[in-house]
């Protein structure tokens, strides 16, 4: 393959990727879809190689399952999988996140503010607002936490939780008044960090899962 068809064959797959991701993070293609790969393809006007690659790379995320010789079909969360998810979060993140007080130095906070602020910008609404910017973001803010935490044992526990399907739908299904609220809580967590209060940012951390949760819940 000569490295002109390398970077057409990466176009291709990569818009498989896009169009695909953009469906099913905005409801075009439910939970519970099937997406075959001939169908897509042509759709798309590609060739079926891209679109498996695409495929592959959105397992991966956690967006499809892949079912042999049937193409994927998109992730279902059921109300009592997100339950199960949130109940689990709730019991082990506030602990983390109180854990990070005693730990947490004036770089670490600098750094958990400098994110904390980003997101409130991305977030704002308008057109420079970035949900999957936020996505990520929010991922290295809570990485962050637990790695204060110094408690490998919860962070192993709640990396059997935090799905990031169920994160970046949150995002997307959150109304202007609970994505404000959100992001606000990342600021107040700082906030108790800064002043050494765990109770506080354990607190603050419980309500931003709980609005989380009543989100999602509600959006099924």
């Amino acid at each position: 393959m000569t490295s002109t068809t390398a970077r057409a064959a990466g176009r291709a797959s990569e818009r498989a990727l896009a169009d695909l991701r953009t469906a099913i993070l905005d409801g075009d293609l439910a939970a519970g879809a099937h997406v075959g790969e001939v169908e897509t393809a042509e759709r798309l006007g590609l060739s079926r190689t891209p679109v498996r690659e695409a495929l592959t790379r959105l397992a991966a995320e956690g967006l499809v399952e892949l079912e042999a010789h049937r193409g994927a079909r998109v992730t279902r969360f059921s109300r009592a999988d997100l339950d199960g998810i949130f109940d689990v979060r709730l019991a082990l993140e506030p602990r983390a996140t109180a854990r990070a007080a005693a730990h947490a130095t004036p770089a670490d906070l600098d750094a958990l503010e400098a994110l904390a602020r980003r997101m409130q910008e991305l977030g704002a609404p308008g057109p420079g607002q970035d949900l999957d910017a936020l996505v990520e973001l929010n991922r290295d803010f809570h990485a962050r936490l637990l790695d204060l935490a110094h408690a490998p044992a919860l962070a192993a526990a709640l990396g059997t939780v935090v799905h990031t399907p169920v994160v970046t739908r949150t995002f997307r299904a959150y109304d202007p008044d609970s994505l404000a609220r959100s992001l606000a809580h990342h600021v107040e967590i700082v906030a108790a960090l800064r002043a050494g209060d765990g109770d506080w940012a354990g607190a603050v951390m419980r309500c931003h899962l709980g609005n989380a949760r009543a989100v999602m819940v509600g959006a099924r």
